[in-house]
Parts: C-alpha cells; sequence; structure tokens
C-alpha cells in the first residue's frame, strides 16, 4: 500500500508587532508550513480558516491591539480562535487572549478567549530580564532540560486569576506565568487554577508569559503543532 505523507500544518504568525521571526523559525524548525498574518485572508476564506494553528507573539500587548483594530483584524481572529483554532500567545500574546487585563492602557482591548484576568507589566522593568526553567502542568509539554521548559522573561505579564474555563500551567517565584483553557468535559476541578495532581493536556488556548522561542526550547511550539496533527 502507498501511503502518502501528510502535509505540513500551516501556522499563523500575527505580524503586526513584536517577535514575529523567532517563531517563525521555530516553527518552520519543525517541519510547519509559516504565514506571517498580516490581513484577513492570510488566516480566512469564503471556504473558512486558512490555518491549522496560530501564535501571536511577544511585543506591546496595546500596540499591536491597536493595529488589530487598524486593520480590522480583530473579530475575525477573536472568531477563529472561539471556534477551536489552537493558539499559543506568549507575552503579549497572553494579554491579547486574556479575558479581562486589570492595567490595560486607555482604550486597549483583549480577544477575551482565555478565562484569565492578567497584569501587564507585571514583571519588569525590561533591564531586569533573565531566563528561567519552568515546570509545565501539562503532559504534552515536555522541556530539553529534565523535563522543563526554559523560557526568557522580558518585562513580563502575570495571570492574577483564573475562571473556570482555564487552568493555570506554569508557575515562577509564586506568580503564575501561563494558562490553558480547560476542556469542555474536564472531569477535574483545575478551573482555579489547582489541580488534583495529574496532569493534562494543552486545551486550544494557551497563554504564556515567557518566551520559549527566544532560548530556543521548542516544547510548546511541538505541543501547539501535535494539537493539529
Amino acid at each position: 500500500m502507498v501511503t502518502h505523507p501528510r502535509p505540513a500544518p500551516v501556522v499563523g504568525v500575527l505580524a503586526l508587532q513584536g517577535g514575529v521571526a523567532e517563531h517563525a523559525e521555530m516553527l518552520e524548525r519543525l517541519g510547519a508550513r509559516v504565514v506571517l498574518v498580516r490581513r484577513e485572508r492570510d488566516f480566512a476564506g469564503a471556504d473558512g480558516p486558512r490555518l491549522d494553528a496560530l501564535v501571536l507573539p511577544g511585543g506591546e500587548s496595546s500596540t499591536q491591539d491597536r493595529l488589530l483594530r487598524i486593520f480590522d483584524l480583530a473579530d475575525g481572529l477573536r472568531g477563529v480562535i472561539a471556534e477551536g483554532l489552537p493558539v499559543l500567545g506568549t507575552c503579549a500574546g497572553l494579554v491579547l487572549l486574556a479575558r479581562e487585563v486589570r492595567d490595560a492602557a486607555p482604550g486597549q482591548r483583549s480577544f477575551g478567549v482565555l478565562d484569565v484576568a492578567v497584569r501587564r507589566n507585571a514583571i519588569g522593568p525590561q533591564t531586569a530580564s533573565r531566563e528561567l526553567e519552568l515546570a509545565v502542568d501539562a503532559e504534552d509539554v515536555v522541556g530539553q532540560s529534565d523535563g522543563r521548559v526554559r523560557a526568557a522573561v522580558i518585562r513580563a505579564p502575570e495571570v492574577v486569576s483564573v475562571g473556570p474555563g482555564a487552568r493555570t500551567i506554569c508557575r515562577a517565584g509564586g506568580r503564575a506565568l501561563g494558562a490553558t483553557s480547560a476542556p469542555v468535559s474536564a472531569d477535574d476541578d483545575a478551573g482555579a487554577g489547582g489541580s488534583r495532581g495529574a496532569q493534562l493536556r494543552l486545551g486550544a488556548v494557551t497563554g504564556i508569559a515567557v518566551h520559549p522561542e527566544l532560548t530556543g526550547d521548542p516544547a510548546f511550539h511541538r505541543a501547539l503543532l501535535a494539537q493539529v496533527r
């Protein structure tokens, strides 16, 4: 029997501002075809979504929000994410995904698709940027160093509240640095950020305050691609 290789997953990287190149390079190394998302036609067409997954990069969240609305992308991206498109947001991307931004810039909005409240620029200043290793409470995210994910922290947000539709997946220094959407049928009590000890897989929407793309750790990107393969 002749077998045919699966086509490479098509992953969009929002390319309006921020650390786009590092995400694109990592995804390509993992075998994905990358689309730089700057217009609606980059992610949606008459036949439906044109992406298998999406990455929202770090940068300046209020600037990204403003550009999303200037280029009329916010509603369309919110719609495809709400319909189940797997998405990973890093740093500013976490802020864009959040239900609530506690210290938003004047007029700043978010997609509201991840049931968390965040405080942007909670960890800083930028001169205090550093690398750290995180234990991640998701069985499909396995880092390169003793299973931990190595990532950079650069003037990062933090998760300050987690609703029933999400669960915390990583912490450092007493701060919650990442969350993922809870599976619709999850038989666990992790909605408030807790856990019964058993690891779960990532939900469709994941936001982290850190930058694994800057340290070359592909654990989160690999887990994102696994959701579409």
